[in-house]
C-alpha cells in the first residue's frame, strides 16, 4: 500500500503498510510483520496558513482636515417640489431646508447642523438622484 521511511534515534527503519482495516493495520517493518490497532487519527490542514509581510511605506498617511462646510445630500432619487431655504440664511438643527417627491411620497429633509447655507445647487422641479448634493452648509 505505503511505504514509508524512518529514522528513530539513529536507526533506520523501513515501514510498509499492508492493509488497514477500520482501526486495524497491518505493517512490515524491517521485514516483521506487525498488527496495530490505530487510536485516533491526526488530520493535517489541507489548505496552508498563509501570513503576509508588513508592506513598508515612505509615505505618510495624511489626516483628513475638519471641513467647514457641509453638504446636503438627497437620500432616494426624486423630484425637488420646494427650498424652505435661501443663500445666507442662518439655519439650526431640525429646520425644514427641502422638500422632494420620491416614490410617489413627499419628503421633507431637515438639517442635521446649525450654520449657515452658503450655495444652493439645486431649484424647484429639478430631478434629482440618489446622494445628489442640493445644498451646502457653512458650520
Amino acid at each position: 500500500m505505503k511505504n514509508f521511511s524512518f529514522k528513530i534515534r539513529g536507526h533506520k527503519y523501513d515501514v510498509e503498510i499492508n492493509k488497514q482495516d477500520g482501526k486495524t493495520i497491518e505493517l512490515e517493518i524491517n521485514g516483521s510483520n506487525y498488527k496495530v490497532e490505530l487510536e485516533k487519527e491526526i488530520q493535517t490542514k489541507k489548505t496552508p496558513t498563509l501570513v503576509r509581510q508588513a508592506v513598508k511605506t515612505t509615505k505618510s498617511i495624511k489626516q483628513e482636515e475638519e471641513s467647514t462646510s457641509f453638504k446636503v445630500k438627497c437620500p432616494l432619487p426624486g423630484n425637488i417640489i420646494a427650498i424652505n431655504v435661501k443663500e445666507g440664511d442662518t439655519i439650526k438643527v431640525g429646520d425644514n431646508l427641502f422638500v422632494y417627491e420620491a416614490m410617489k411620497m413627499e419628503n421633507v429633509l431637515v438639517s442635521e447642523k446649525a450654520g449657515t447655507i452658503s450655495k444652493i445647487v439645486a431649484n424647484i422641479g429639478d430631478a434629482v438622484l440618489q446622494d445628489q448634493v442640493i445644498i451646502e452648509i457653512n458650520l
